[in-house]
This record gives C-alpha cells, sequence and structure tokens, in this order.
C-alpha cells in the first residue's frame, strides 16, 4: 500500500512538472514563426519592403512637381483572401507607420478614424468654447488611396506543409481612379511537422 501511495505521488509529480508552463520575453522585432502561419514578423516585413517599393517611385515626384506639396494618403481596405484568419488591422497599422515615417507623404485617417473624429468635433460645437473648437468642414481630403489583399496557397503531405503567401497592393488616385502603383511581396513557408504523437 505504501509502495502504491509513493508510486501514485511520483505519477502526480511527473505530470505536474510535465504540464509546467514556461514564459520568456523577447524583443518584439525578432523573427518568431512557431506555426508557419502569418505572424507579425511577416507583416512588419511586408509592410517596410513594400512601402520602400511605393514611396520610391516616380509618382511622388511628379505629383510633388505638379502640386508643390507632398501626396495625401490614406489607406482603404486590404481583404484577406488567404486560407487563415489575419487580423489586417495589424498590417495596415504597420503600413500607415511606415508611409508616416518615410517623411514622403502627408497620412490622414482610415474612415473608421474619421467617424470617431467627427463626433468629437460635432460635440466640440456645442460643449467646447468658440476659440478652441475645431472647424467643421477643414479636413484635408487624401489625393491617393491604398488598397489591397492578402492571398495564400497551402500545400501538404506526410507531415510536411508549403504555405505560399502574396500581398498584393495598389494605389489609387482618388479622384480620376487611376492606378499609379502596383506592388506585390511573397512569402513561401515549409513546414515539418513530426509524426510523433502523445
Amino acid at each position: 500500500m505504501k509502495k502504491n501511495l509513493i508510486l501514485m505521488l511520483m505519477v502526480i509529480t511527473l505530470l505536474l512538472v510535465g504540464c509546467a508552463t514556461t514564459v520568456s520575453r523577447t524583443a518584439v522585432d525578432e523573427a518568431t514563426d512557431f506555426s508557419g502561419r502569418w505572424n507579425d514578423t511577416d507583416s512588419r516585413m511586408v509592410a517596410e519592403q513594400m512601402v520602400k517599393d511605393v514611396i520610391y517611385r516616380n509618382w511622388i515626384t511628379d505629383f510633388v512637381m505638379d502640386n508643390d506639396e507632398k501626396p495625401v494618403v490614406i489607406v482603404g481596405t486590404i481583404r484577406n483572401r488567404s486560407s487563415e484568419h489575419i487580423d489586417t488591422s495589424i498590417f495596415i497599422k504597420d503600413i500607415e507607420r511606415e508611409l508616416i515615417n518615410s517623411g514622403k507623404v502627408k497620412f490622414v485617417a482610415t474612415s473608421t478614424e474619421r467617424r470617431q473624429i467627427i463626433e468629437e468635433r460635432y460635440h466640440q460645437q456645442s460643449h467646447a468654447s468658440v476659440e478652441t473648437a475645431a472647424s467643421i468642414a477643414q479636413e484635408t481630403g487624401a489625393d491617393f488611396m491604398l488598397i489591397g489583399e492578402i492571398s495564400s496557397i497551402t500545400d501538404a503531405i506526410s507531415g510536411k506543409v508549403a504555405i505560399f503567401y502574396q500581398v498584393d497592393l495598389e494605389l489609387v488616385n482618388i479622384e480620376t481612379n487611376e492606378k499609379i502603383w502596383m506592388g506585390n511581396k511573397k512569402i513561401k513557408k515549409i513546414i515539418s511537422r513530426s509524426k510523433t504523437k502523445w
């Protein structure tokens, strides 16, 4: 009986040790890829590379020469057409940050952000002093909208999975509907999964 009790305690101890959770912190810009799915590293890398491409094309120089000011850009919808759940709002924020920090364009709030700002502006008309209330109809209009999609193809056999992602972005002149820039970035990941099951 005593041996059974000791054996049971040893088994319980091993189970508890085997189920222990460990957490470690890492730098946010360090690449981590456990599942092989789209992740923060992919989002950041694609945003950086595509924004570098769009801001060094001739359309910016042409616009500044014709208008004597920087172009105003807004990010529209970026659709997730991949086979997995991707929070495109994170990718959109990565793109916005890269565009703003480039210093090459001016940037305006998205339609969702504008709704909140418009509510505040109208609230100020009734509740703020005349000197401090924000004026109505003074918004900066966007000249160009960046739109796009994220697509994927998955191929799998015998514990190996290949995931191919393609991000396509287009910059469209809001007044003329002319597409002035198109870019894409491709990522391919190979994931090997062990057949051993516990």
